[in-house]
């Protein structure tokens, strides 16, 4: 999936889309933030860096802290796609991060999303 269009597109421009999904859910913004510093390493500061920054898909997983080691653990389909099978690194994790959102947005408690 090398150069794929998601992988230009800015994740400030998706991030306001995962807020709403789980806002509309009764989650709150928090909480998104909270999966997404889970994953990528970034604390609160750094994550807001990055949307400000405007910076791309490739960009934001590229200058992430470190992954969480627990992403391993996270599977399941979304959007059509099975997470633990997608071969592209970068496309993974925008599936990992994806299906994070999707989890917290159905209900599921924290400890679940977050592999705990």
């Amino acid at each position: 999936m090398a150069g794929h269009r998601i992988f230009s597109t800015p994740f400030a421009a998706v991030y306001p889309l995962y807020v709403e999904k789980a806002k509309r859910k009764g989650r709150t913004q928090e909480e998104v933030d909270h999966v997404i510093c889970w994953l990528t390493g970034y604390d609160r500061a750094g994550l807001k860096h990055q949307i400000q920054q405007k910076a791309d898909f490739e960009s934001f997983f590229s200058q992430a802290p470190a992954m969480h080691p627990n992403s391993a653990l996270i599977k399941g389909v979304v959007c059509g796609v099975r997470v633990e099978e997608v071969e592209d690194p970068l496309m993974k994790r925008i599936r990992q991060l994806d299906k994070l959102v999707d989890e917290l947005a159905k209900g599921k408690a924290m400890e679940k999303v977050l592999r705990q």
